[in-house]
């Protein structure tokens, strides 16, 4: 007797780039932009509210509410109630997760079935579309667009969506729509009457937003970030989506969450409790009082979150300023821990074997790494091969580094810069003969 043989959800994914450029990144010793994560000493309110959990008793290394660590809905509620406007249950409204890529996996998991289609921004977090794909459901993509522009400083907020475009991308097999505010890589914060036209979208064809909002708290130059969940008729049909991690710069400590409708949020944490079940205490415990803290000084100058948009401003302007100092076009991000910046204005030989079938940028990188010791990402790699080829003349850089790495950064692009200066004075001399 034979047995039917099943194509298993994880043949509708391809194998992403990141294992291929970290493993360059760790052999060549290179300068790491490309992971988004500080690499600087944690703040130390966080990290004594780390050690005093886990010296807190025997009570912090066994289970806690599987949905949720009490104290931390309980203050979850709390502070994106007060952002949102609104009343947040804390046991039926939030669930916790293991960062905030599996709270995006099981609002998918949850909310797609199959043939369901779901409307991706491009460039996009590279795990929508095969997350997506393994639910069975069907990726529509529509991408945004830099717009031409003289006389000014080009910024994230120059990369737009085609309201046409985004419109008949809507039907009655639309399920939902992912956004990422401020988007990842383009730093982009979406601007009121963007998210107005998604919400009325959305509310027309009966369509649910998963709102991936994790760096939410870190924008830039006054742009605001404003929720869509505020908008009228969508916090019925919104999961939003955020993590300590780039909040609070802890990216190790993966605790995430959702926020949304308990009539959605019931199917996601049925998934939870049959897969992982529950989060590690220790963490949560440290998240809740660490956010305890943001509560009670939010707006003041005692606030982390005012500090940190400091320095981090000032990180961005240093990197800005040197990626124009050797000739590159960067988009000034509205928000986020990255900085896109344009490349096609570098002559750079890549015609290396094996490698011509690749984007650009892939080439690129690869490139960057082995012959300068720095270390990126290619945009291209956020996109669909649909539209890779529009997006192959940038890389994305983070950031949100130590001095050190800054200047490390810096001593790489200035010496490339003087390298190229000596090369065209040699062609010159050479054509002077």
């Amino acid at each position: 007797m034979s047995c039917k043989r099943h194509t298993p959800r994880s043949e509708a994914v391809s194998k992403s780039i990141w294992s291929e450029l970290l493993q360059l990144t760790a052999e060549y010793k290179a300068v790491n932009l490309g992971q988004g994560f500080p690499d600087f000493p944690l703040v130390s309110f966080a990290q004594e509210a780390l050690s005093n959990a886990v010296n807190g008793g025997f009570h912090m290394h066994q289970y806690t509410r599987g949905h949720g660590h009490l104290p931390l809905v309980k203050i979850l509620a709390k502070f994106f109630g007060r952002i949102l406007g609104r009343d947040i249950h804390p046991t039926e409204d939030i669930l916790v997760t293991m960062g905030a890529y599996q709270a995006i996996f099981y609002a998918v998991q949850a909310l797609v079935y199959e043939d369901d289609e779901v409307i991706i921004l491009e460039p996009s977090y590279h795990c929508y579309e095969p997350m997506t794909l393994m639910a069975g459901g069907k990726p529509v993509h529509v991408p945004l667009k830099p717009q031409k522009v003289t006389g000014r400083t080009v910024s994230s907020a120059d990369w737009v969506f085609s309201s046409e475009e985004l419109t008949s991308k809507f039907n009655s097999q639309t399920k939902v729509i992912i956004i990422n505010n401020p988007s990842n890589p383009l730093g982009k914060v979406f601007q009121r009457e963007e998210l107005q036209m998604i919400a009325d979208l959305c509310i027309k064809h009966d369509v649910i937003c998963i709102s991936d909002e994790v760096y939410e708290l870190l924008t830039y130059d006054g742009a605001q970030h404003i929720k869509i969940a505020t908008f009228p008729g969508m916090w019925e049909r919104t999961v939003t989506i955020g993590t300590a991690g780039k909040i609070f710069g802890v990216t190790g400590w993966k605790v995430g969450w959702a926020i949304g409708p308990r009539h959605i949020l019931d199917h996601m944490q049925k998934i939870h409790q049959n897969s992982v079940q529950h989060c590690p205490t220790p963490t949560q415990e440290a998240v809740a009082v660490c956010f305890q803290r943001e509560f009670d000084t939010f707006g003041t100058e005692e606030s982390f979150f005012t500090q940190q948009l400091m320095l981090l401003q000032a990180k961005r302007l240093r990197l800005t300023e040197c990626l124009r100092s050797i000739g590159l076009q960067p988009f000034v991000p509205d928000g986020g821990y990255f900085i896109v910046t344009d490349i096609s204005t570098l002559k750079v030989d890549l015609d290396e074997p094996n490698t011509k079938d690749e984007p650009y940028d892939y080439r690129f990188v690869k490139w960057l790494i082995k012959e300068k010791g720095l270390s990126t990402i290619p945009v291209s790699a956020f996109c669909t091969p649909e539209h890779r080829a529009d997006f192959q003349n940038y890389i994305r850089i983070c950031f949100v580094k130590d001095d050190s790495t800054l200047k490390a950064t810096e001593d790489i692009l200035r010496k490339w810069k003087e390298e190229k200066i000596q090369d065209t004075d040699s062609v010159r001399d050479f054509q002077s003969i």
